[in-house]
């Protein structure tokens, strides 16, 4: 007897966790993206869900939907329905409009109200030059897609023309999982060999050739698969503290891993990455396997030395140091031990 898969779209009570709403999806179809956001010129809040449909013919999939539901009294209302071509993998609430990653395809949706009082979603724009758009994010009008092969890229929504275009892109071939906009110009990527690496947008380049090209300034090995980067903090940050100033971002792994990432003052991390260089040599990993090798980013095609990233676990592992071993550290760093306690336990701070 075959047996058939079941989707569903479900409505949660926050504290309790029960079911308050189901709307089952179609045979063959599965979610794939999911937002809350509100449109331009309307103060409802609706929930989008980007759907595909894996028929087993099918080596990817050709059909999909972008679902508009309501909550009224505690029920899922189905308010608007899209087809689109593809897979929707990814969905943004963008300018008041909804952004959608549709198999190779980034597609701009806007909100319109009919004479009759409902609604539709109604295309705008779109960008082709992917292999499949995976992940999207989004800051004021710039756009950032981490596709299946490609790397990240970099895209514009400009209004006047109602266009989205390519501004730049890094040229490395990486198989993303997660992308994430740390601020305005740097981007964090997780790629499939369990690595961390960081770009930076070239706006003051001389050459367009160089204006066209995302740097990459940072790279890591996590040796963990990231499936979500948010930004957000795990603790109650005190905003009069130095720490508490300090942005950070929440990454997720398929294996229940939550993790940090922290933009440090330039200051911070030269003194942190000295204090990592000093302690690898006091503190040695299991099986005694070299840090700077562990830490190294590796992929099929090159393997690198870390860099612009600090391993926060190695460097608060300086806590764990009997007070002999503290000393040793501190007298090489020319630094008192209960400051550099201080310091490390500011940084522990932070989750």
């Amino acid at each position: 007897m075959e047996q058939s898969e079941a989707h569903f779209i479900r409505l949660l009570d926050h504290q309790t966790f029960e079911f308050l709403s189901t709307h089952p999806l179609d045979p063959y179809e599965c979610g794939c993206s999911m937002i809350s956001c509100s449109f331009s010129d309307d103060n409802n809040f609706y929930y989008c869900v980007g759907t595909a449909y894996v028929l087993p013919e099918e080596s990817e999939p050709t059909k999909g939907r972008i679902l508009v539901f309501a909550v009224e009294d505690g029920r899922l209302q189905l308010i608007v329905e899209k087809e689109t071509k593809g897979a929707v993998y990814s969905l943004n609430a963008f300018n008041g409009k909804l952004l959608a990653a549709i198999n190779q395809k980034i597609q701009l949706y806007k909100w319109m109200t009919r004479d009759d009082g409902s609604h539709e979603l109604q295309s705008e724009c779109g960008h082709h030059g992917h292999i499949l758009a995976l992940y999207t994010q989004t800051r004021g009008d710039f756009i950032v897609v981490g596709d299946l092969m490609k790397s990240i890229s970099l895209l514009v929504y400009k209004h006047e023309e109602s266009a989205i275009e390519e501004l730049a892109r890094d040229y490395n071939a990486n198989w993303m999982t997660a992308v994430e906009m740390i601020d305005d110009d740097i981007y964090v990527g997780a790629e499939n060999s369990y690595n961390l690496f960081t770009v930076r947008k070239n706006s003051d380049a001389a050459t367009d050739e160089e204006r066209g090209r995302l740097e990459v300034v940072g790279e890591y090995h996590l040796g963990e698969f990231v499936n979500r980067f948010r930004h957000g903090s795990l603790v109650m940050r005190l905003p009069d503290s130095e720490m508490g100033q300090i942005p950070t971002v929440i990454f997720g792994t398929i294996n229940g891993v939550i993790g940090i990432i922290a933009s440090l003052p330039h200051d911070h991390y030269v003194f942190l990455e000295k204090l990592q260089a000093t302690l690898v040599k006091f503190i040695k990993g299991v099986g005694s396997l070299s840090h700077e090798q562990w830490r190294s980013f590796h992929n099929d095609k090159k393997t690198s030395e870390a860099r612009n990233f600090v391993d926060g676990d190695l460097i608060e592992s300086f806590l764990d140091l009997n007070r002999g071993k503290m000393e040793e550290v501190a007298k090489v760093m020319a630094v008192p031990v209960e400051e550099l306690s201080k310091r490390v336990e500011e940084l522990t701070r932070l989750h």
